[in-house]
């Protein structure tokens, strides 16, 4: 058994900074990991940038941007403390503190475009941004001494007074987490960490589809942990599908937005031109109009993909602008500026998730989310591009600096069960098999375009699904695949449950009649 004040679990952007600001303000903080290194999730996949100011812009601009784009469904104080505090916090952590070196015309950071944003405020880092804010704050993390970092640790249960203590009287008192139980993939043993605050920030669910742009490890577990122990998840109909994810092998690598914002247009497969059918902002509309715009061309001209054209731009511009997108492309036999890019849509990113508030409080006491885990409401029914690390920036530090907080009873760590380990061994053949039916019947059936049929087949399926996962996990020797599939399956079951009771089309939840 471990204790801390802070127990963060993930290490994306927003738990990297929650943990250094938890830790800042006096905190002993311990900041889990489920990968071999800090740097997983889908923070390191971030290609074009994070939304900052332009040379025109204002709050409120950037506010009507984000309603554009979520279709009316953003939280009002949601987006008026991101587009104030957003831009300051990248001024004053990430480039005076953390170091961060976005690419620069002369002294003026390089702004550029991207879908929604009516305005170029987008500063980045070539097309590796994600990657090189997360190394930054790494390494802060790492030099500080509050801060304990245990990586191969996989959290299956948040320990809440429900469901964990031995005192029975503590049903009454009011829903709280004191920590976490722990599978430790090093050692294969199984230990529980008593927290007076815990943050979740584990990041995405796109693995639960079968085209997604998210890592491996980006299984839905914090979705499955919240759903669990009690906490309230909404919006979680709102699955953003990335428009242009490179059609090639069985991964999908991101083709940046900021590709389209530098010029790039979508075209068909006979080189045509397409979006302005759709959109008046063409090849920069709001994400899921361009998604299905490009699923509508795709049944209309019997493709399997369309083309993003950027060859007007020369060869030594894509590289020194796009260096890891064109060498990726590259690599596969596809040149930027002589080729057109094949691409479709593909699962990005979780609008909605556990809710919150303004700094990161979930509806159980002494549990936070931050990062794409939680939903809080900037993002309503669609995200726009490059809001998701600011998000994690200020909701990461404004829950780190609330850690500090007290509240009545956040010191109490009742006496808990001991856990029993079961010995069974899982085939092999199962999991992948379980995982696969997963995937395709989120892919198919709550994918870009759904009905209230497939919604309904849906959850039948994965119904019947998790009364097997459920069985053989009460009797399985505990692993990170089988602590992964049951969580994949239950972050998949909320999400299609979600959509069933969701009544209309509105975002990325597209209902056809």
């Amino acid at each position: 058994m471990k204790q801390t004040n802070v127990l963060v679990i993930g290490s994306g952007l927003a738990g990297l900074i929650a943990a250094l600001t938890a830790a800042e303000e006096g905190n002993e903080v311990i900041l889990l990991t489920k990968t071999n290194d800090l740097l997983s999730g889908n923070t390191s996949q971030a290609q074009g940038g994070i939304i900052y100011r332009g040379e025109t812009d204002s709050p409120q601009m950037l506010v009507n941007d984000l309603k554009l784009a979520g279709d009316g469904h953003c939280w009002e104080p949601a987006i008026q403390q991101l587009a104030t505090l957003g831009p300051k916090l990248i001024d004053e952590i990430l480039v005076k503190k953390i170091g961060v070196n976005f690419d620069k015309n002369g002294s003026e950071f390089d702004l550029t475009a991207e879908g929604a944003h009516s305005l170029r405020r987008i500063v980045h880092n070539k097309d590796k941004t994600g990657e090189a804010i997360q190394v930054a704050v790494i390494k802060k993390v790492k030099e500080n001494s509050n801060i304990t970092i245990l990586t191969n640790q996989v959290v299956f249960d948040l320990l809440t007074l429900s469901h964990h203590s031995k005192n029975s009287i503590d049903i009454y008192e009011h829903p709280a987490c004191f920590g976490a139980y722990v599978f430790d993939n090093n050692t294969k043993t199984i230990y529980p960490i008593f927290a007076n605050r815990t943050i979740l920030a584990t990041g995405g669910l796109g693995q639960i589809f079968l085209h997604t742009t998210n890592p491996a490890e980006a299984t839905g577990d914090g979705i499955a942990l919240a759903w669990r122990a009690g906490a309230r998840c909404f919006n979680l109909e709102y699955i953003q599908f990335h428009p242009t994810a490179l059609f090639e092998g069985d991964k999908r690598f991101l083709i940046s937005e900021a590709v389209r914002g530098e010029g790039g247009v979508l075209v068909d497969k006979n080189g045509n031109e397409f979006m302005q059918r759709f959109h008046p902002q063409k090849s920069l509309a709001p994400r899921d109009i361009v998604a299905r715009s490009i699923h509508k061309v795709m049944l209309e001209t019997s493709s399997t993909n369309v083309f993003i054209d950027i060859t007007h731009k020369s060869k030594e511009w894509l590289q020194n602008r796009f260096p890891t997108i064109y060498q990726h492309c590259f690599n596969v036999g596809i040149d930027m500026a002589s080729d057109l890019i094949p691409v479709v849509p593909a699962a990005h990113y979780s609008c909605g998730g556990v809710g919150v508030s303004l700094r990161g409080r979930t509806s159980l006491r002494r549990l936070y989310a931050v990062g794409e885990i939680s939903c809080t409401g900037v993002h309503g029914a669609n995200r726009l591009a490059s809001s998701s690390l600011l998000e994690a920036l200020v909701w990461g530090y404004l829950a780190g600096k609330d850690t500090s907080k007290s509240w009545k009873k956040d010191d109490y760590f009742p006496a808990i069960y001991e856990w029993v380990d079961e010995k069974e061994e899982i085939d092999p053949a199962l999991i992948f098999q379980d995982w696969t039916s997963i995937k395709y019947t989120m892919w198919n059936y709550v994918g870009l375009i759904r009905t209230k049929e497939r919604l309904h087949r849906a959850q039948n399926m994965l119904r019947n699904l998790q009364l097997a996962i459920e069985g053989f996990y009460r009797k399985a020797k505990m692993s990170r695949e089988i602590i992964e599939l049951r969580n994949g399956l239950q972050a998949a079951i909320a999400v299609t449950n979600a959509t069933v009771e969701s009544p209309y089309s509105r975002g990325t939840h597209y209902l056809e009649k």
